[in-house]
């Protein structure tokens, strides 16, 4: 039998933070939703508007036979700005800033080291918050796998927010 395990990571628009997990080999599946809030009603309406201290999150179900934490980290790392502590790229406020839901030590320790890594190297600040997980809200149905079910849509979303413009010199690679 397998061991699935789980990671939870906000990094913005999970529409944009969603697609690149499915791609992963050894990752079971990802799914968008919300963490870190005090409310338990975690309604995309009320997290996009600021009122629930939730982030926009991305659960990704992975074996870790076949990927580990680590690279999910370094896809994590690749398709954020880890720099920005006010959202990511066109997306604004709390809901879109960027966050690790830790599950275990090793998962706690592993993002630590990522980001003392990113500091050490750029010489710059990294705006990643390093959370214990407490409770995952799935989001509308809508909201899953958008980039399957809105092409067109999902495609011009990474254009206008700034995600598809970013060059390779600009990403951050672990």
């Amino acid at each position: 039998m397998k061991k699935i395990e789980e990671a939870y990571f906000a990094g913005g628009c999970f529409w944009c933070m969603e697609k690149p997990y499915h791609e992963i080999p050894g990752v079971i599946g990802a799914e968008s939703g919300y963490c870190g809030g005090s409310e338990a009603d975690a309604r995309y309406e009320l997290v996009k508007a600021q009122k629930t201290g939730h982030r926009e999150t991305v659960r990704v179900a992975f074996d870790p036979d076949e990927v580990s934490f680590e690279e999910l980290l370094a896809v994590y790392f690749y398709n954020i700005d880890p720099f920005d502590d006010g959202g990511q790229f066109i997306d604004r406020g709390r809901s879109y800033t960027c966050a690790i839901y830790y599950t275990d030590e090793r998962q706690k320790s592993a993002a630590e080291e990522a980001i003392a890594k990113i500091g050490r190297e750029t010489g710059k600040t990294v705006c990643v918050a390093v959370e214990p997980f407490s409770a995952f809200y799935s989001a509308e149905e809508y909201h899953q796998n958008y980039a399957e079910k809105n092409a067109d849509a999902y495609r011009e979303e990474r254009i206008a927010s700034g995600r598809e413009a970013r060059g390779e010199e600009e990403r951050v690679k672990l």
